[in-house]
Parts: structure tokens; sequence; C-alpha cells
């Protein structure tokens, strides 16, 4: 199975100034930030990553880097995993959008949510667009691959909503915050959610246990475990 982290950014300039920062260049960590993304690179550190994958935006750029720190990887970028477009909305304070009548169906029912002016874009394109770019690079790194896509609050939260099985209606049910991780592994019959909005658990479930030669595996990878099994072994 392929493993991705999902990473949100920390906390930004924007995010305590109460504004939808959007694709607006220039927003910056802040120093709780700058400390959040310092504490996450060093909980990854002992997880082997086949690729740091990141949005485009300054403030997941700046995250996915404090996490390769140390790597021999390159940093990749790909603009599926930016954050969603909200067009005229961007760059607008959250008390002022709040009065919006779209406020009302991002929040009930965001799959018919698109943001208004030639820049805005649907919810359910931003979903589509970043599951595809998940689904890919798992494919291009292989199966038996972990690794990591720094992206933005609602792109991850879409992400997760897919993996689950729920309609994009109800993945305002789910919180990333900045700088927490999600986990999902994909098999060929379905993703497995191992972690949401985790801010500081022990990661090391996720480093892949070291193959075993000549072992029959009693059930496929993308088996659930009947009952809940015992947990990951560390």
């Amino acid at each position: 199975m392929t493993t991705v982290i999902l990473l949100r950014h920390g906390r930004t300039t924007a995010n305590t100034g109460g504004v939808l920062a959007g694709w607006t260049p220039g927003v910056q960590l802040d120093e709780t930030g700058q400390a959040q993304v310092a504490a996450v690179a060093q909980r990854l550190a002992p997880v082997p990553l086949a690729a740091v994958v990141s949005s485009p935006l300054e403030r997941c750029q700046a995250t996915a880097g404090a996490v390769l720190a140390g790597r021999d990887l390159e940093l990749q970028t790909d603009d599926r995993l930016g954050e969603a477009r909200y067009g005229d909305w961007t760059n607008r304070p959250i008390k002022e959008l709040v009065k919006e009548p779209l406020w009302k169906v991002v929040q009930a029912h965001p799959s018919a949510a698109v943001f208004p002016g030639p820049e805005g874009e649907g919810l359910a394109q931003t979903q589509a667009r970043a599951v595809a770019a998940v689904r890919e690079w798992n494919a291009r790194l292989g199966p038996d691959a972990v690794w990591l896509a720094c992206s933005h609050g609602d792109v991850i939260k879409a992400v997760l909503a897919d993996a689950l099985g729920l309609h994009l209606d109800q993945f305002q049910r789910i919180v990333v915050d900045p700088a927490s991780i999600s986990v999902v592994s994909y098999t060929e019959t379905r993703p497995f959610v191992l972690r949401v909005n985790d801010s500081g658990g022990d990661v090391g479930a996720l480093v892949p246990p070291p193959k075993k030669r000549g072992r029959r595996r009693r059930a496929a990878d993308s088996d659930a475990v009947v009952g809940g099994g015992a947990g990951a072994t560390v």
C-alpha cells in the first residue's frame, strides 16, 4: 500500500488576522507557525519519505522545506495541492464573509459552492484536482512508498472526505489544524484513514517494517481487520 502524510502548513499571519488568504502571495508563517513547523519536522524525522510534494504557496513551501532538512530529497511542487481558489473572496476578512449568502452554502452544501469572480473555482473542483494529485503521486512512487503532501486546510479536508467515502457536503465535519498531520494508506480496494488532525502523536507506526522473505501473508493489504485488531506495532 502507498501511504501519504497530509501535512497542513503552520500558522500564518493571515490565520491570526482572520483573513482568507487563498492564493495571495507573500503570506508567511508567524512565530508560532515557525515553531509548529520545527516541531512537526522533528517528529517526522524518523520516517523515511519517498518524496515531499508541496503546494506552490509560500506557507506550504516553508513548511515542507523544514521537513526536508537533512534528507536527500528535492522539494516537489504540485499546483493541484494549492489552496482553493476563492476568487473575489480572497484576502477578505472572515467576519465580512460570514455575512455573504454563499457562506451558508459553503457550510451546509459545499459541493454546490462556487467562489465568485473569474479566478474562483468550486470546492468540488478543488477536491477533484487534489485527489487526482494524490492518486497520481501514489502511482508514481509505488506501493511501498511513504510520502508527504504539504497543503491547506480545505484541500486536506477534501482529500480526507474522499478517503473516508464521505460526500463532499460532509467535509466540514473534519478538522485539520495548522501543522497537523493526517495519514491515509491507499490499497487496490480502498483507502485506510490512519490519522486525522494529529498534532502530537508518536509517528513510529509510520515507519515501514523490514521486509521478510518467505513470509506468506494471511490477508491482503486491502483487507480490513475484523474486530479491529491489536493496533500498530511500534
